[in-house]
């Protein structure tokens, strides 16, 4: 929903505040009147693009959407109270419009399909690109709401001078405490003259202190700029989780009996800028920081019910937001995120929508898909087959079925025991592989695959090395628990920073769909079987990546590429055209591991679903973590951290596009059951027992056959 365009502009005007009710601020050269009231309680994260595109996250055009709102004359003032009123009623009509032609699409859609008159046709193509207007429209304003919030942020930031007082300010031993200046705390390096201002040059952070570092979060723009968001996926490589929340908590009650007075005042603007950084934090990072650890929440509830709630209506806001992140977690919450009930219709309607436009725009989503193949195919000359779109037909045909508004089984396992009905997979076998497409076992895979992957977060690619990750090898060792897994051995965290291990089970989920693969096809007990299971699994992996799902893609080639299966004599009658598919698969595992961000390339992963290979991802993490993270100074680099923000952000990227394909219920607890299966079977031993996995010396076949003749003869003169 982001645009890549021109940066945004360096800078709130110096000396613009007034004592007055409500504080001047200058964004880009413009001034607006700003009131010191706090927003809705959600919405303060700055989200995955801003740790992407940092300062170019806005371009030109939402400046000057935001320039004009609430602007009623051209010498009148713009509050932006007004704007952000405004803001919502257009939000709110834009979401109601796409939602009533989206609806009448669905009828038209359904007309089509019993008359197929022309004029209907007409209509439907006509409808497809009022829905692409609309919808561009919406993400339009999401982008202008966006940068509103932020705006609300960077009202309480102070200058780059001000920043030793932030720390001053929140220090008990300050009698024992030398002054501090900021050449002490932070480095930067110059740039050459920006595109968006006529300044000769700006200062980039390059390196800091972990205090230094942890102040710059004050510093005025530090939320535009991308850095409030970097900063909270990458700082436990230089302090923990409870010195980060002591650092907030001492400001906080440093200056929260003054945050009420002036809203000029340095003491009022550090209060409240904590309150906003603590917002954020809860908001991106509960599952990672707070929900694995009591003692980290119990301290912070505490603070807030004690200090906080008495002097400041913030702190209720702060605990009703922990409540919404709590509930969450456990699945019971609301996925809309706005309290009002108008702005929660809204919400909900655009996510619905959102889903439901994905489903009927299929022209435009094949472009984009073309153009991944087209991408594909100058550089590794693949020659990909037809009708392999997005949604294919198999999709189509199942968009108003009975099942696709059944309730979902709840399992909250993955090795949970299944309904009674679908408890025959084992007496089945893999024959059931056989009479499902491939698209159709592509489509369930996916599903299951973006399950998974929706539950992990950015920071759970980081420090992997410490989880026992290594290269050229898909998921830890089995027989070593999440428990078990030593942390001492190339831990790049602070040796008391709690660490949650979900990446251990997203790469074990991995090589269990790598296992049961191998399985199924050597316990084939015939040659044509194992040659049908073979085309079956290749064609799967190839609709796979064809459709963005490179995990089960990658997963896939894993398990044929075991040493077993790599064997078989079935690979030798394997119909060519096939056969070529294993080696695309090998061209796109080259293209994962070229680039770290090689699948934010373009526009496509903004439109198209997309899971990565979680494994890939955790190793091009670990090359950005080569090399030590501590200048000869002491200071931390900031570059590097940088870096790795922007990479692991590309996770949340990816789960806000989810694959909207109609789930098949049955056929997935077929595969449940499968994985379960074989997920820790020894792939050697299965072969062992299976004659057709072994190569068969004609002397062999010869008295085989001999001995088989003399059997039947003797049978008929009994």
């Amino acid at each position: 929903l982001q645009s890549n365009g021109c940066c945004i502009g360096t800078g709130f005007a110096e000396g613009n505040i007034e004592p007055e009710e409500e504080t001047m601020i200058k964004i880009a050269g413009n001034s607006y009147l700003v009131s010191p009231s706090l927003p809705d309680v959600h919405g303060c994260s700055p989200g995955w693009s801003s740790a992407f595109y940092g300062a170019e996250c806005f371009d030109s055009e939402v400046h000057g959407y935001m320039k004009n709102l609430g602007k009623q004359k051209p010498c009148e003032s713009q509050n932006i109270d007004a704007k952000k009123v405004e803001l919502e009623q257009l939000l709110m009509m834009e979401t109601k419009n796409y939602r009533k032609t989206i609806k009448f699409y669905q009828k038209l859609l359904q007309k089509e399909r019993s008359s197929k008159g022309p004029e209907t046709k007409s209509m439907l193509l006509k409808l497809r690109g009022q829905l692409q207007e609309m919808k561009s429209k919406v993400q339009f304003l999401e982008l202008v709401k966006k940068y509103m919030q932020m705006m609300y942020a960077e009202q309480w930031g102070v200058e780059s001078c001000v920043l030793p007082t932030v720390i001053h300010n929140g220090r008990t031993d300050i009698v024992d405490v030398a002054p501090m200046d900021e050449s002490s705390l932070l480095l930067y390096y110059s740039t050459e003259k920006h595109q968006c201002n006529n300044q000769n040059g700006v200062r980039v952070l390059q390196a800091g202190t972990p205090l230094g570092l942890m102040a710059y979060l004050y510093s005025r723009n530090a939320f535009l700029e991308g850095y409030v968001q970097q900063f909270l996926y990458t700082f436990r490589y230089f302090c923990t989780q409870e010195e980060f929340l002591q650092f907030l908590l001492d400001r906080i009650s440093s200056t929260l009996s003054s945050s009420n007075l002036d809203p000029s005042t340095s003491l009022t603007k550090i209060c409240n800028r904590s309150f906003y950084i603590l917002q954020a934090w809860i908001e991106d990072c509960y599952s990672v920081d707070f929900a694995t650890n009591a003692d980290l929440l119990c301290t912070l509830k505490e603070f807030i019910s004690s200090k906080v709630v008495p002097l400041n209506g913030y702190g209720e806001r702060l605990l009703s937001l922990l409540e919404d992140a709590s509930a969450r977690k456990s699945g019971s919450a609301h996925q809309c995120s706005s309290v009002d009930k108008c702005e929660e219709e809204g919400e909900e309607d655009r996510k619905t929508l959102h889903s439901l436009c994905k489903k009927l725009s299929e022209d435009v989503s094949r472009k984009g898909f073309v153009t991944l193949h087209t991408f594909f195919l100058q550089n590794f000359n693949w020659k990909l087959s037809k009708g392999m779109g997005p949604i294919a037909q198999y999709q189509r045909e199942r968009l108003y079925t009975i099942s696709s508004v059944l309730p979902k089984p709840c399992y909250n396992s993955f090795t949970e025991e299944f309904p009674g009905s679908f408890a025959k997979a084992d007496e089945v076998g893999p024959y059931l592989l056989i009479e499902y497409s491939a698209q159709q076992l592509c489509c369930q895979l996916t599903l299951l695959q973006q399950e998974v992957f929706h539950k992990c977060h950015p920071v759970h690619f980081l420090n992997s090395r410490a989880l026992g990750v290594k290269d050229k090898c898909v998921a830890v060792q089995k027989a070593v628990s999440t428990e078990t897994v030593s942390l001492k051995v190339c831990n790049l965290f602070l040796s008391k920073c709690v660490q949650d291990q979900y990446l251990l089970q997203l790469l074990r989920y991995a090589d269990s769909i790598s296992t049961w693969i191998a399985a199924e096809i050597v316990t084939c007990h015939t040659s044509k079987l194992q040659v049908s299971l073979l085309s079956k699994f290749l064609l799967i992996a190839k609709c796979c990546y064809e459709q963005r799902n490179f995990a089960t893609a990658m997963q896939i080639l894993a398990g044929l590429e075991n040493l077993i299966v790599r064997q078989l004599p079935a690979w030798k009658i394997l119909p060519a055209k096939v056969a070529e598919i294993m080696e695309e698969l090998k061209a796109v595992e080259v293209f994962l591991k070229s680039d770290s961000l090689c699948l934010m390339e373009g526009e496509r992963f903004k439109t198209l679903p997309t899971i990565p290979s979680a494994h890939v991802l955790a190793m091009h993490v670990q090359q950005l973590e080569t090399g030590g993270f501590t200048m000869t100074n002491g200071a931390r680099k900031w570059t590097k951290l940088r870096n790795i923000a922007k990479v692991v952000s590309q996770v949340h990227a990816f789960q806000e596009n989810p694959y909207t394909y109609t789930p098949d219920f049955k056929l997935q607890s077929y595969l449940r059951q499968r994985i379960t299966r074989y997920k820790d079977a020894d792939i050697s031993a299965l072969a062992a027992d299976n004659c057709a996995n072994f190569h068969q010396i004609q002397a062999e076949k010869h008295s085989r056959k001999i001995q088989d003749t003399l059997r039947r003869m003797k049978a008929t003169f009994q």
